[in-house]
């Protein structure tokens, strides 16, 4: 029954009672009543509780025995996760494990997320007038200027606009409130990032390192930043206009950057963001893991989006930071198409989501500005509300 728990909270399969555990000979077994009852018996500990059908099934070559079989379906994410005796156990291959508590309480969020998510619980100490009017009046005009919000948004008291947007939870903000505006931090170690430029490869010496706490927009303008301080730019005159162009696209690190902000455990109170800069490679590592519908390599095609903060990603939608569609990876490897970079690649490391770009050796880049030119933006006035 740990088995058939296991199977409910993976990707379903047959268990089979009857079979030699080393030679798979077909034995099958005397089943009587009480057999029944005892199957019956044990299923009913599985919680939630399950509608299975048990089959009997004759074995010829043992007059009188029968193989006992039943089909568990797959787990579906969104449900409730199983228990058998009160315990979760899931399939790592073909072994039975007992569930760790991070997955479990994943689930558990994704069952319930109006009564668990991190993002609709009321923020700790944090009142309507610690969140950054100006900066969420900001954010709200791009989103009518794109036609994702309505115009009456722009002159509704700021209260109403708020609990529109989902930021208030029984009239006071919420934490994705908090994480979106608050300008006040005090009790939130995750709204903090780490950011560093190692020299070489590895991590025993570095050039610069630094820390950024704030909100996501502080975070964002501080990221952006530091790529700007630590990266390679090229320039070229057309016309009468001066282009710089980054040596990774600042689209594609500002889009690897958001999706980190906007998809992170952030229930993870003790991890943060962190910005790597090395020789070869930079890497931005986001607290948490892909959804189960994806892979690390999945989420290079088209995809449906799963968003792990779906309040947040909602407001970032509506104000025109972020795509709903599970567009984010592919817009970053255009972005790197246009200006013949290398796709970046995603990994998952320690609890962390990674995604790694490339760097091209000096030698090389000072070739290659010449002959492709690149157009990355820089990043606008800090005071701009679509700050980058």
């Amino acid at each position: 029954m740990r088995t058939a728990c296991a199977f409910l909270n993976s990707d379903g399969g047959w268990l089979i009672i009857g079979i030699a555990p080393t030679s798979l000979k077909i034995l099958g077994q005397e089943v009587t009543d009480n057999t029944q009852r005892e199957i019956a018996q044990h299923i009913t500990a599985i919680e939630p509780a399950v509608n299975v059908k048990v089959e009997y099934i004759d074995v010829p070559e043992r007059p009188g025995n029968q193989v006992i079989a039943i089909y568990f379906e797959a787990f579906v994410w969104g449900h409730q996760p199983y228990t058998y005796d009160s315990r979760p156990y899931y399939k790592v291959e073909s072994t039975t494990k007992l569930m760790p508590r991070d997955m479990f309480e994943e689930r558990i969020r994704a069952n319930k997320p109006q009564q668990y998510a991190w993002e609709r619980q009321e923020a700790d100490r944090v009142t309507i007038s610690d969140l950054n009017e100006e900066r969420v009046r900001g954010a709200v005009r791009l989103g009518v200027d794109r036609g994702r919000m309505m115009a009456s948004a722009i002159t509704e008291p700021f209260e109403k606009v708020l609990d529109k947007l989902q930021l208030l939870t029984n009239g006071v903000p919420n934490n994705a409130a908090a994480a979106l505006f608050s300008t006040h931090i005090f009790s939130y170690t995750q709204f903090r990032m780490r950011m560093a430029r190692f020299r070489g490869t590895d991590k025993n010496s570095f050039i610069d390192n630094q820390r950024a706490e704030g909100n996501f927009f502080d975070l964002l303008d501080a990221g952006m930043a530091f790529f700007f301080k630590h990266l390679s730019i090229s320039g070229e005159i057309v016309g009468f206009v001066r282009k710089e162009y980054l040596e990774i696209p600042a689209e594609a690190l500002r889009e690897a950057l958001i999706n980190a902000l906007c998809h992170r455990q952030y229930e993870k109170y003790n991890l943060t963001i962190g910005i790597a800069i090395y020789d070869d490679r930079i890497e931005i590592e986001s607290p948490g893991m892909l959804p189960p519908q994806l892979t690390t390599e999945s989420i290079r095609r088209p995809h449906i989006s799963y968003p792990y903060n779906p309040i947040i990603a909602d407001v970032l939608f509506k104000t025109t930071f972020l795509e709903n569609w599970g567009s984010g990876a592919g817009r970053i490897m255009d972005a790197c198409k246009v200006q013949n970079v290398e796709a970046p690649v995603w990994s998952a490391q320690g609890g962390f989501m990674i995604v790694t770009f490339k760097r091209e050796t000096k030698e090389v880049a000072s070739h290659t500005s010449d002959k492709h030119p690149r157009t990355s933006p820089q990043v606008p006035p800090k005071d701009d509300p679509s700050t980058t």
